[in-house]
C-alpha cells in the first residue's frame, strides 16, 4: 500500500486550494486528503496536523504550502509514520526560527505591504488576511481570475503568532527525505531563498519557472508529480 498524503495549506488559503492536486494524485492511485490549518501559532498548528497524522493508518507523506511547510516540518519531528516531505512554495525553519524572519537578508516581498490587520476574541494580537485588490498580485499572478476570486474570498486569517513564533521541534528534514517545488515568480516568498533553503535542507528540486505562489492551483499537475516522485520513493 503506497503511503497517503496529508496536504497542508498555507496563511491566507484553506484546503480547496488543494483540490486540483488531489484529483491528480487519485487518478495516479493515490490516496489524499487535505488537513484544515488553524492557522493560529505553529506549535498549536503542529500538534494539530501531528494529531491527524497519528491518526492516519500506514505511512504518510506530509505536504505543506507556504507556512504549511512549518508546520509539516513541526509535525513530522517525532512521527514515525512520516516517510517524507513536500515543501511547496514553502518556509524550510531550522529550531528556534520563525516563518517571518526567515527570509531576512532577501528582498522584501510584495506581502508585507499587502496584509489586512484584524483583530479576535481572546488575543491581543492581531490577525491578518491579504487586501482583496492585492490578492492576485501577491499571491496568485497565473491563476484565472475566477480563480483568484474565489481564493481571495475564502482566506483563512493567520494570527500573528503562526508567523511569529519560532520553530520549537527538531526539524523534520533533518532525518526523512525531502522534495520542494520552488516557484520561479514568487511575488510572496522569494523565489532565491526558496532555492538556497531546499538546497540548504538536501531536498530533491523541481523549479516551476513563472510560477506563483499559488502553483497548487496554477500548476497542480506539476506539484501533483513531484508528490507521485516522493510517494514512489517512500513505498
Amino acid at each position: 500500500m503506497s503511503a497517503t498524503v496529508l496536504l497542508v495549506h498555507g496563511a491566507f488559503a484553506d484546503g480547496s486550494s488543494w483540490n486540483k492536486v488531489i484529483a491528480h494524485l487519485r487518478e495516479a492511485g493515490i490516496t489524499a486528503r487535505a488537513v484544515p490549518n488553524q492557522l493560529r501559532g505553529l506549535t498549536v498548528d503542529g500538534e494539530y496536523v501531528a494529531g491527524v497524522v497519528a491518526q492516519t493508518e500506514g505511512d504518510v507523506v506530509l505536504v505543506g504550502h507556504s507556512y504549511g511547510g512549518p508546520v509539516i516540518t513541526y509535525a513530522g519531528s517525532t512521527a514515525g509514520n512520516v516517510k517524507g516531505l513536500v515543501f511547496v512554495a514553502a518556509f524550510g525553519l531550522d529550531k528556534g526560527q520563525s516563518a517571518q524572519e526567515a527570509t531576512g537578508g532577501y528582498p522584501a516581498s510584495e506581502l508585507a505591504s499587502a496584509l489586512q490587520p484584524w483583530s479576535y476574541p481572546g488575543s491581543d494580537l492581531p490577525e491578518f488576511t491579504i487586501q482583496v485588490d492585492k490578492y492576485r498580485s501577491v499571491f496568485a499572478a497565473d491563476v484565472t481570475e475566477e480563480e483568484a476570486a474565489a481564493g481571495a474570498a475564502n482566506q483563512r486569517p493567520a494570527a500573528a503568532l503562526a508567523l511569529g513564533e519560532p520553530l520549537s521541534a527538531e526539524p523534520a528534514w533533518k532525518r526523512l527525505p525531502c522534495w520542494w517545488v520552488v516557484s520561479g515568480a514568487d511575488r510572496s516568498i522569494d523565489p532565491e531563498y526558496q532555492r538556497a533553503t531546499a538546497e540548504a535542507i538536501g531536498a530533491t528540486v523541481t523549479e516551476l519557472e513563472g510560477g506563483s505562489h499559488s502553483i497548487a492551483v496554477s500548476r497542480s499537475r506539476e506539484v501533483a508529480d513531484v508528490i507521485v516522485e516522493a510517494v514512489r520513493s517512500v513505498s
